[in-house]
């Protein structure tokens, strides 16, 4: 196991899309944690971290190769999705009074940025102190959305090899950005089985329901009394694809907390987003991961925000930058 108080860079070569795209795959450690990004997507591939015992396991799902990615892209394993993470109703939204319509690919409506969005694309990385920095332009349409979009990823890790994501982003005209990491979390290994028995807890007193389509309703309903009811520990169990509506300042500064009894591993996420999708993976088929493999605990905005003027604001405009921060760290108990 490697343990540095700084972190380690590496890069490689990681083989070619179907069209002949290259792809490098970047490789950071610190402090007993390692992880493998690609520039396909900016896929986080592996994340190595240690168990109570002290041995390292996989904890986040990933796939061995390109090829994989490409034969398997509806899980979105690992990737930065956008621009608009989630779904937009009706795949359309009226913005300074212009509607734009998007890419409708589920169903009527518009999931995680499009048929082609960040997650299928290769993108620009410079290696930058304590990780990497990874970029791309969303020129003006893509997909649907107005504006091009200048758009950054900076994973670095931190003290006991946390992973920090940071977002920035610039446009040239008024538009929409809600983007998140579609990491799937599996604390007793990626190859373990279902990850259902580990314990949950999220920092959220509401959510946001949904109606048969799976897009926000507008109301906010407390989690008092019902499943969606992880305030304190309990275990996971099945059937979530749900929008927590986050504490504004969790007292610990924790937004969500995962434990494997098992290993002992403890994974924190910390944000500054005001949502967080918890996601159960039901529907996994065997293909290559059985089902609920993995838990997506994807921090956001809320869906639909640019059809429901309550819910905080995502657009962007001309002068103005996107920032956001996403912090996984990693643990034993």
């Amino acid at each position: 196991m490697t343990t540095s108080t700084e972190t380690i860079t590496r890069t490689e070569d990681f083989g070619a899309l179907a069209d002949g795209s290259p792809v490098r795959r970047w490789t950071l450690e610190r402090d007993g944690v390692r992880v493998r990004v690609l520039t396909y997507g900016a896929i986080v591939q592996s994340v190595l971290a240690p168990g109570r015992d002290g041995s390292r396991a996989p904890v986040a799902l990933g796939l061995a190769d390109v090829g994989g990615y490409e034969e398997f892209p509806g899980p979105y394993f690992g990737a930065v999705v956008g621009r608009y993470a989630n779904r937009i109703g009706g795949a359309a939204f009226t913005l300074d009074g212009r509607t734009h319509r998007l890419t409708r690919n589920e169903g009527g409506n518009h999931l995680h940025g499009g048929a082609r969005g960040f997650d299928k694309r290769v993108w620009d990385a410079v290696a930058v102190p304590g990780g990497v920095r990874m970029s791309l332009v969303s020129e003006d349409g893509d997909e649907g959305y107005p504006g091009r979009l200048d758009f950054s990823v900076t994973y670095t890790l931190g003290p006991g090899g946390a992973l920090v994501l940071d977002h920035r982003a610039v446009t040239d005209a008024p538009t929409v950005l809600n983007p998140t990491s579609h990491l799937y979390w599996n604390l007793a290994g990626a190859d373990s089985g279902s990850a259902l028995g580990q314990q949950l807890r999220i920092a959220a007193e509401r959510i946001t329901p949904v109606d048969a389509a799976s897009v926000p309703t507008g109301l906010l309903a407390p989690v008092a009394g019902t499943r969606f009811d992880f305030r304190r520990y309990r275990t996971v169990g099945a059937g979530y694809d749900q929008n927590f509506v986050l504490d504004a300042a969790p007292a610990d500064g924790v937004a969500a907390e995962l434990y494997d009894a098992g290993s002992g591993r403890v994974l924190t996420v910390r944000t500054t987003e005001p949502g967080l999708q918890l996601y159960t993976a039901d529907h996994f088929d065997g293909r290559p991961f059985g089902p609920c493999a993995g838990i997506a605990l994807e921090t956001q905005h809320f869906p639909d925000s640019p059809n429901r003027p309550e819910f905080p604001s995502t657009v962007l405009r001309p002068g103005e930058e996107f920032a956001s921060r996403t912090t996984y760290g990693f643990g034993v108990r």
